[in-house]
């Protein structure tokens, strides 16, 4: 509590240059890179379309839509990578949300230079891309930062025509997307937001919004199947909901449901996506714990770790959603989406879209694990994810 609390500068800080190991994904000049009152501005800039009123509002159709459209190409007897099909959802749900973008050989270029820039440090080994300086460095295009840096600059390159195409016709998107926002933001002077300056912010979101997400949503439908006492009480619980409109329910009803928020904060909390806090920056001597601290020491909170404290979480190992029923957990107790000033800012829509994902699946579709086997969690890039493909296949289609 202490790390998050006394983040205001004197004691602790976050310095933005302390996160500019992301700077080869989405450069600098955004939310993440930035630090002090430059990140407070930002971050009042962009936050407005991802608060919680909003995203319930605005996206849950969006979600359900694009939910509906990626499950209804899934035939019956067929096998599939869970996480690559919970890709493509999250993948169109963020570039609907960011950029306004629903469909076309635009949309389905950058899904497919997004997903090729993450496949780039998608395992332990590429991602040392990120954290050894020399690998990160523009040595040629056959170099490992080079082929990182085509790749941005081509993503950069749609981001930029995006951005002066709306710009130039002066017509904002039919939705409150990101773009639309920022087009219309002004900096702490008064001035209009440079094209770069936006695109940098379009990629933090775009590389953030989705990869995190996918994985969530890929532990929760894994859990939910490895675990049928689980996947029972969460189809009991759904099937109480009117049948009105049964492939669309209201994201109200939703988010309300006790057991569905229960199974996706088990799933958040026993597979922690980002492990680890931002970097804090020690500004005067520090006494936390058992440790001192000098000025400019560098202090980082362990999510993973806090999340299996069997003092708080007896059992910490086992999937077990009633906890969260039982108790309820402080900020500093439960942190998926970090605390403080650097609490991920997309964390409401995460996880309206983790519930809406989990709960139109589970109605819709029948799918059972191929093998019934524990997955483990290893480190994925700079996030965490399944060791080893998840294999699932469809049974039958309960609802067309």
């Amino acid at each position: 509590q202490y790390l998050f609390t006394r983040d205001t500068g004197k004691v602790l800080s976050s310095p933005g240059e302390l996160t500019q190991i992301t700077a080869p994904l989405i450069g600098r000049k955004n939310v993440i890179g930035s630090g002090g009152k430059q990140h407070q501005r930002r971050r009042k800039i962009t936050m407005p379309p991802l608060r919680p009123q909003n995203c319930l509002k605005t996206y849950s159709t969006i979600i359900q839509q694009v939910t509906q459209e990626v499950i209804g190409q899934w035939q019956e007897g067929s096998s599939f990578d869970l996480r690559l099909e919970m890709q493509k959802i999250t993948t169109r749900v963020i570039l609907r949300v960011v950029l306004g973008l629903k469909s076309g050989n635009h949309a389905q270029t950058l899904e497919h230079l997004l997903n090729s820039l993450l496949n780039m440090i998608a395992t332990p080994v590429s991602s040392l891309r990120l954290f050894v300086p020399w690998l990160r460095t523009d040595l040629g295009p056959w170099s490992p930062g080079g082929r990182m840096l085509i790749l941005r600059n081509k993503i950069n390159k749609h981001l930029l025509a995006e951005v002066e195409e709306r710009r130039n016709s002066n017509q904002a998107s039919e939705e409150m997307d990101v773009l639309s926002l920022l087009l219309s933001a002004k900096d702490h002077e008064g001035r209009d937001l440079s094209d770069r300056d936006i695109c940098d912010e379009l990629m933090m979101f775009l590389i953030a919004g989705f990869e995190a997400t996918t994985v969530a949503i890929t532990w929760s439908l894994y859990r939910t199947h490895f675990l049928p006492e689980v996947k029972q009480n969460l189809l009991s619980e759904l099937n109480e909901l009117s049948d009105d409109h049964p492939n669309s329910h209201n994201a109200s009803q939703l988010m309300s449901l006790p057991y569905l928020s229960a199974v996706c904060n088990e799933t958040l909390r026993i597979h922690s996506v980002v492990m680890l806090t931002f970097a804090r920056q020690v500004n005067e001597p520090l006494h936390l714990g058992n440790y001192q601290f000098a000025p400019g020491d560098l202090v980082m909170g362990s999510i993973y770790s806090l999340h299996r404290r069997a003092d708080l979480y007896p059992q910490p190992e086992r999937f077990r959603p009633e906890r969260f029923l039982e108790k309820q957990f402080s900020p500093y107790e439960f942190m998926p989406f970090g605390s403080g000033v650097r609490r991920c800012m997309g964390s409401a829509l995460a996880l309206s879209e983790m519930k809406i994902v989990l709960a139109t699946v589970l109605r819709q579709v029948e799918l059972s694990l191929v093998s019934n086997y524990p997955i483990k969690q290893v480190r994925r890039g700079v996030a965490s994810g399944p060791k080893s493909p998840i294999l699932i296949k469809v049974i039958k289609r309960k609802r067309d």
